[in-house]
């Protein structure tokens, strides 16, 4: 008789925890899934295309009715589970109860919404689902609209170029001195700030909110120099929190994060979680390509293996058309470090590496990234890169001193490479990926994800 899975959280790292356990083995449990949101899992990081009008939401759908139906899943979206009674082993919701043999949580995170007065006003948004993307969309329909992005992160600059391509007036107010600086230092932020203008988009930076303004509905923003910016609309994107108070309410144990170890547990035995919830080894994750890692290992554990997660180094890029950027590692300035810069004001186009005991251990680029996922692979594997330091700045076409053919360094790349950071996708599962049949990029994607992910499964 098969055991039961509950799964708590419908989004992109429970989904992809499902698909590496039903095709290992759909005969082990049965699911029983629970999602707040009145649909299933689509992927998210392309809600940026749907909001600029790129995509549609139908085609960064992950799972349809047709997939969880054929697995056998019983999905309970929009039913929000209220407690967990880990004496019974049940979860609670307003329809009742639901046993469980063993529990994935992976509710994910919430959107920090400054404390300012006005931030209750209708017109007020966060930035993280389908539901806030049909909003703005609503919004961006208005005679004149005025939209302001408070946060010049990676999400809201995504958000501010989404808002922008549907017509309406943006401005950005970020409180940093530039623009993405946990991924950018100042003269790739300030290339990234000089588009994004060039494009309509107002930026301001060192600004600080003070207010924001209206009766019932946004009328404006007011900042602290008194500076005041009429909206219709104002979208908040300056970060995230682990969404754990269900599970911090049962009883598990937590610190930023709902506490797990190397193999995705927490406390109990019987309950693992996954996903942006998560506090692993101190650090908590919001980007994807780590998450699925720990999908992969929580599903391989769930089957009776003894996988252990370990981090990675991961990569930055934005989803916005014309800024092309990359950002692995650390890049602070520090004692012992050096840098190999690259500068080419008329092109836009900026390099820069930090190197330390003859090792990348940062790296940003602006305007030409087609290397990026070459160093972050040199990066990750701390090679020495002494030999070939005088032409590394130049990438693979130029390592060693001798021209080689693009094609043959992406080639030579180990099958882990990562190539696409945001979707955790590797050289490796490309290949997989045409040896099953895919001729070209749009089949690539097309592909389902079992099939996609063969090389991992």
């Amino acid at each position: 008789m098969a055991m039961k899975l509950v799964v708590i959280g419908a989004g992109m790292a429970s989904g992809r925890a499902m698909e590496h356990l039903l095709a290992a083995n759909d005969e082990i449990y049965d699911i029983t899934l629970f999602g707040a949101e009145p649909r299933g899992n689509y992927n998210r990081i392309m809600l940026s295309p749907v909001l600029s009008g790129q995509k549609s939401y139908e085609e960064i759908v992950t799972h349809d009715a047709e997939w969880y139906r054929s697995h056998g899943v019983d999905c309970r979206f929009g039913e929000i589970v209220t407690g967990i009674d880990r004496i019974r082993k049940v979860v609670i919701s307003a329809k009742g109860e639901t046993p469980y043999d063993k529990l994935l949580i992976a509710t994910g995170s919430s959107p920090f919404i400054i404390p300012v007065p006005g931030r209750d006003l209708k017109g007020v948004m966060a930035y993280r689902d389908l539901g806030d993307v049909n909003a703005m969309l609503e919004y961006s329909q208005r005679p004149d609209p005025r939209a302001v992005v408070i946060g010049g992160g990676l999400l809201g600059l995504e958000a501010a170029a989404g808002l922008s391509a549907q017509g309406m007036k943006v401005t950005v107010v970020h409180l940093m001195p530039h623009l993405m600086e946990r991924q950018l230092d100042q003269s790739a932020g300030f290339l990234l700030q000089s588009e994004l203008e060039k494009r309509g988009i107002d930026i301001l930076c060192g600004a600080n909110t003070k207010e924001i303004q209206g009766e019932a509905q946004v009328s404006g923003v007011l900042l602290e120099d008194g500076r005041e910016i009429p909206a219709d609309m104002v979208v908040m994107a300056v970060g995230i929190r682990p969404n754990f108070g269900l599970a911090q309410a049962s009883g598990l144990r937590y610190n930023r994060g709902l506490l797990v170890n190397d193999q995705m547990k927490t406390d109990d035995p019987e309950i693992f979680a996954i996903g942006e919830c998560v506090e692993h080894r101190g650090g908590t994750y919001g980007l994807v390509a780590p998450l699925y890692d720990m999908a992969k290992v929580a599903a391989k554990n769930l089957l009776g293996f003894h996988e252990t997660f370990e981090p990675v180094e991961i990569s930055t890029k934005l989803k916005v058309t014309g800024c092309d950027l990359f950002s692995a590692g650390d890049f602070a300035e520090a004692k012992g470090r050096e840098e190999i810069v690259y500068r080419d004001a008329t092109q836009g186009i900026y390099k820069r590496l930090v190197i330390e005991d003859n090792r990348i251990i940062g790296v940003v680029m602006y305007g030409d990234t087609v290397d990026g996922p070459w160093f972050l692979q040199k990066l990750k594997d701390a090679e020495d890169i002494s030999e070939i330091r005088d032409t590394l700045i130049f990438g693979p076409n130029f390592a060693g001193g001798a021209a080689l053919d693009p094609l043959a360094a992406v080639a030579a790349l180990p099958d882990d490479s990562e190539i696409c950071g945001c979707n955790g996708i590797s050289k490796g599962d490309i290949i997989s990926a045409i040896n099953n049949g895919a001729g070209s990029l749009a089949e690539v994607q097309a592909l389902p994800r079992p099939q996609l992910h063969v090389a991992r499964a």
